[in-house]
This record gives structure tokens, C-alpha cells and sequence, in this order.
């Protein structure tokens, strides 16, 4: 019993502390505070452009959308976890064209003997519509709800289409400047829905934000447009 208090107390306490440190779910957060956070991830990118052993530019062109978490705490002691927030966009495949950028958040954790603790700038590239309405809905779970696999690095990497259809999502880690494929099977990813209506408005989904036209594109999300197609 003593072992399943302190591991509860354990993740309740890493909850708290990635929700609150992240400004969450817990208090209401300043446009220009998630102006920031969009920013964060556009210059994610940006500098991820810069990187030989990047996303390919052919895996781009093929996904259905992209989620982009900047600096996801990662912390252990004995069991670890690991979270954030960043921002995720829907890619019209028939135009080309990306939406309005809406908040969402990963988590996950790890068991083991681990300690100490690293922010990671992670990257999911999904690649089929039906993995972008999932992950706007609802928490998935990858490599559960949704298939992941580690993403193949190379900026001018040809990827063929088949093999592209048959993975849902790629996911990209950078860590002390290295830019590389992961596995985040067990994670869980999603709308942060608070966060959205700080941002848009009372009620606004993460489902309005990229599937329809009545969203209003700001400054800081036509910022990370143009970043995304600059890729």
C-alpha cells in the first residue's frame, strides 16, 4: 500500500506541477502569453529548418497536418513523465493551405530506473485525415488509438506515399541541439480545450479552429503559416 501511495502522490505531483508551470488548466492565460507559445513553435521550426538530418520536405507535402510542442518537460525519479503544450494545425491536402494554429497538449510516462530531468522540443508530423480529426476531438493514444513511428530525418528525403499512408503519424524529438526519430508509443495527445477558448473564445473547439473557415488567423499563427511554408 505504501508503494501505490508514494507512487500516486509521485505523478499527482507531476501533474500539478507541468500544469501549473505551463499555465494550463488552472488559471486563465493572456492572449500574449499563447501569442509566445505559438511563436515558440515557429521558431522550433525554424531552426529545425536549418538542420541537414531534419523533417523531409516530401513528408510534408504528403501530411494531413502537424503538431509541434516546444520544450516538453521530461522528469524521473524512480517512474518518470513527461509534458506540455504546443500547437497543432491541419493541412488541407487538396490546396496546400494550413489553419489557424490550436493548442493541444502530450503527456506520458515512463517506468524504470531514470532520474533527473531535460526539456525536449517534440514534433509529430500526421499524415491522414482521420488521425488529425482524432487528435482534435479527443485524447489519443499513440500507438494505441493511433499508429506512431519513429520519423525517417533528412531534409531532401524522398518518402514514397505508400509507405507514408500506412503510418498515422511520425513523430521527432530535439534534445541538446540533435534532431532524430522517437518512439512515443503509450503517450497521450490532445486539444488543450482551455486554452483554445483563452485564445478564440468561450466555446470555440479545436475542431472549428481547423476544419472550419470561421476562425480568424492572428498575427502569431500567420507568423507560423509562413514558416511552414517557407519549409
Amino acid at each position: 500500500m505504501r508503494m501505490i501511495s508514494k507512487t500516486s502522490s509521485f505523478f499527482m505531483a507531476l501533474s500539478i506541477f507541468f500544469t501549473v508551470l505551463d499555465g494550463g488548466q488552472v488559471f486563465a492565460v493572456s492572449s500574449e502569453r499563447l501569442d509566445m507559445k505559438i511563436d515558440s513553435a515557429r521558431i522550433v521550426l525554424q531552426e529545425m529548418k536549418e538542420m541537414p538530418e531534419s523533417i523531409p520536405e516530401d513528408l510534408l507535402n504528403q501530411s494531413a497536418g502537424i503538431a509541434i510542442f516546444p520544450s516538453v518537460l521530461k522528469a524521473a525519479f524512480g517512474f518518470g513523465g513527461m509534458g506540455g503544450t504546443g500547437v497543432i494545425l491541419r493541412r488541407d491536402k487538396e490546396t496546400g493551405e494550413w489553419s489557424p494554429p490550436a493548442f493541444s497538449y502530450i503527456g506520458g510516462a515512463s517506468f524504470g530506473f531514470q532520474i533527473g530531468g531535460q526539456a525536449t522540443d517534440l514534433i509529430l508530423v500526421i499524415m491522414s485525415e482521420r488521425g488529425m480529426m482524432s487528435i482534435s476531438h479527443d485524447n489519443v493514444t499513440l500507438g494505441g488509438d493511433a499508429s506512431v513511428a519513429a520519423g525517417p530525418v533528412g531534409r531532401n528525403a524522398q518518402i514514397e506515399t505508400t509507405i507514408a499512408m500506412n503510418t498515422g503519424i511520425f513523430s521527432y524529438s530535439r534534445s541538446k541541439g540533435l534532431f532524430a526519430g522517437i518512439s512515443l508509443k503509450g503517450s497521450v495527445v490532445g486539444p488543450q480545450k482551455d486554452l483554445i477558448e483563452d485564445y478564440y473564445g468561450s466555446g470555440t473547439t479545436a475542431e472549428e479552429v481547423l476544419f472550419s473557415d470561421k476562425i480568424a488567423v492572428t498575427s502569431a499563427g500567420q507568423k507560423l503559416i509562413e514558416e511552414l511554408k517557407n519549409y
